[in-house]
């Protein structure tokens, strides 16, 4: 088998164009304009022809006289109708291209002023690009369909405005959370090498550091790789799953650090079945109880709460004391690299909301954040229920 190199890709054919809609609707219109106008034509050379020629019937023999000529009276409606069908044709043969080139003026103008406002939704999508998505085309006045289409054009625009925006700030996120563990990697190495009597003590004490540094840029890159995974929609497949039941394994893996924190940790935990991905679920309550204890404060308390609520919906409530969250702040906290200002570790990438919303929403169900009084934050998840009930929620839900 040969194998030969792919040459450069040829750029797209342009497309040819076609007669513009404005021509295009100008000829229609005119030629509707020419078949009306034969069409009364006609309809006039027989409604004519028919009035005239019903004239009061003359005793036999009568001659009477139609343009100097002597006429029989047997004849005289017959030669009245020619006579007004040949008016009506010699004025509507006239008139009628007359008619015409008229209709084509005209509609060539209407549409024209008609196409204005659809002129400018094109010339406003040709201007566009990824750096001028903040331009508009804000349609004046009443124009039917093509304001519809312009309002709707617009709000499209908005949609991708603020995606792009995110995807930017995300970009520039990601790129310096990773910068900080290799810049951390990198000097210590090189102050390291730098020194000529650096130890077997130094060495470790360099490698314990470069280490933590790697499990930090693995930690955020695997909480890359699971939020674009599931806000794509790639989950496992859904099986049944309580919540109660993956609370107490989340608290284990936070335990040495919420006692360490003197935390008070309360659970009340109620069957409270779903259906889903176990790990991404698993994912979802161990984020929300890691990040309790992480933005908690000394000598704090921790609440993790699981029931069957509304509608049978089952839900998941952490709640935690910790610093005053304010109310535009909430929001916030769902966006990724966002921290509580109240974090202690020194772990963590700011995604761990985000992860929490974006798995929530792939197993369609809402999570919602609140502030505590006197500080501190409460987070409730409410998924689909488990078995016969779940048929029922996604009849409700549509």
């Amino acid at each position: 088998m040969r194998w030969e190199r792919p040459g450069p890709a040829t750029p797209a054919t342009p497309r040819r164009r076609g007669p513009g809609l404005r021509l295009r609707l100008t000829v229609l219109c005119t030629v509707l304009a020419a078949l009306v106008s034969a069409l009364l034509l006609w309809l006039g050379w027989l409604l004519v022809g028919g009035v005239v020629s019903a004239v009061p019937a003359l005793p036999p023999g009568t001659t009477v006289r139609v343009h100097d000529q002597a006429v029989p009276a047997e004849a005289l409606g017959r030669a009245l109708a020619d006579a007004a069908r040949a008016d009506v044709l010699r004025t509507g043969l006239v008139a009628f291209p007359l008619v015409v080139a008229a209709a084509a003026v005209v509609s060539f103008l209407a549409v024209g002023r008609v196409l204005r406002p659809l002129r400018q939704v094109t010339g406003t999508a040709r201007r566009l690009s990824a750096e001028s998505l903040d331009e508009r085309i804000a349609l004046p006045g009443s124009h039917g369909e093509v304001t519809e289409l312009a309002d709707s054009f617009d709000a499209m625009l908005d949609r991708l405005h603020a995606a792009f925006e995110m995807q930017r700030r995300f970009v520039a996120n990601a790129s310096h959370e990773l910068r900080t563990p290799l810049a951390v990697m990198r000097t210590e190495v090189d102050v390291t090498l730098a020194d000529p009597g650096a130890d077997v003590v130094e060495l470790r004490r360099m490698a314990e550091v470069v280490r933590g540094a790697t499990y930090r840029a693995d930690a955020l890159v695997q909480g890359l790789l699971l939020l674009a995974r599931t806000e794509a929609g790639v989950a496992g497949p859904e099986r049944r799953v309580d919540l109660g039941e993956l609370v107490r394994p989340a608290l284990a893996a936070v335990r040495g650090e919420a006692d360490e924190r003197r935390l008070r940790v309360q659970l009340r935990t109620q069957p409270a079945p779903t259906v889903g991905d176990p790990a991404l679920l698993e994912r979802v309550v161990g984020n929300l109880v890691e990040n309790a204890v992480r933005h908690n404060v000394e000598g704090g308390w921790l609440e993790v709460a699981t029931r069957v609520g509304v509608a049978g919906q089952p839900e998941l409530r952490v709640t935690s004391s910790g610093a005053v969250v304010t109310d535009a702040r909430l929001n916030e906290l769902f966006e990724p690299f966002r921290r509580g200002a109240s974090r202690a570790s020194g772990t963590g990438s700011g995604l761990g909301l985000s992860i929490v919303r974006a798995v929530v929403s792939a197993h369609h169900g809402t999570v919602s954040a609140a502030p505590v009084d006197g500080g501190g934050l409460a987070v409730t998840v409410r998924l689909r229920p488990a078995g016969p009930e779940a048929d029922s929620f996604a009849r409700d839900s549509s």
